[in-house]
């Protein structure tokens, strides 16, 4: 067994090596004073100064936080309540719509990109309107609903369908005990999904450059154009923010759930104790 826990250590322990090691030297060279990638020459901040005294790249970087935060806000509204939808059906009804919900997420972000260009652009020809900020959010919305609805739905798995019939007993409308009863059990649900909507925009390359057009552009599409032309330290030191805020996001979405199960596990033992 321990040769066995041994090779095992060993095992993961080179599996995170190689997962993380090219963004630890891609985090120190960030500070390195030069602009060599491969020689460290000393401490420097001035790469970070640099980023954001960069006019195009604090732009990207208002384009990129706006469309986030509004796709991850309308996300959460419109995923919360399909949720809510999918929970009221019956199971044969209810398994094949999550299935469907589940295409995005697995689906190749390159199809969903061009399928998304295609319809904009097709529907621009009659409605009059071109790939923008506009189509920018509506696909940022479409690929962050699924999401929501993943992290809402086991909230509403463990929710007492008593508490919906007991609401309406007691005189409130259908609206009053989604707002009053529903909601605020499934509230860490909510915010689980809207942290991760939150990271997958602010993460997201390949579906914002198909739907963006020619006049926006956000961090992920700047960091690629300067790759393009030619690779500067500020790009470590961009991918390294980057980087830290989807990090601090991810631990904030695990730190919330690893509480949210103990919660449960607590009051499962206090109702069982009562019983």
């Amino acid at each position: 067994m321990t040769k066995k826990n041994t090779a095992g250590n060993i095992f993961t322990a080179l599996t995170y090596i190689f997962l993380y090691a090219p963004i630890v030297v891609l985090i120190v060279f960030s500070f390195n004073s030069t602009k060599s990638r491969t020689v460290w020459s000393g401490f420097t901040l001035n790469w970070y100064k640099e980023l954001f005294s960069d006019s195009l790249i604090m732009s990207s970087l208002q384009t990129t936080l706006m469309v986030s935060v509004l796709a991850s806000l309308i996300a959460a509204v419109i995923g919360t309540f399909a949720a809510i939808g999918f929970y009221s059906m019956k199971k044969q009804w209810r398994a094949p719509f999550l299935t469907v919900n589940n295409i995005p997420v697995i689906n190749a972000d390159i199809i969903t990109g061009v399928s998304l260009s295609l319809l904009f652009v097709s529907a621009g020809l009659f409605m009059g309107f071109e790939l923008g900020f506009g189509t920018l959010l509506i696909a940022h919305i479409s690929f962050d609903i699924p999401y929501v609805i993943l992290s809402v739905m086991p909230k509403l798995y463990q929710l007492d369908r008593n508490l919906f019939e007991a609401a309406q007993d007691l005189g409130c409308t259908w609206f009053q005990t989604i707002y009053k009863v529903v909601i605020p059990e499934i509230m860490p649900g909510i915010i689980n999904g809207l942290l991760i909507a939150f990271t997958m925009s602010v993460d997201d390359f390949v579906i914002s450059y198909f739907t963006a057009g020619s006049s926006v552009e956000t961090l992920s599409m700047a960091i690629y154009a300067m790759t393009r032309r030619r690779i500067s330290p500020k790009i470590n030191a961009i991918s390294t923010l980057l980087f830290a805020v989807v990090l601090i996001l991810l631990i904030i979405v695990n730190v919330r759930e690893a509480r949210q199960q103990k919660a449960n596990i607590k009051k499962q033992k206090m109702l069982k104790g009562s019983n």
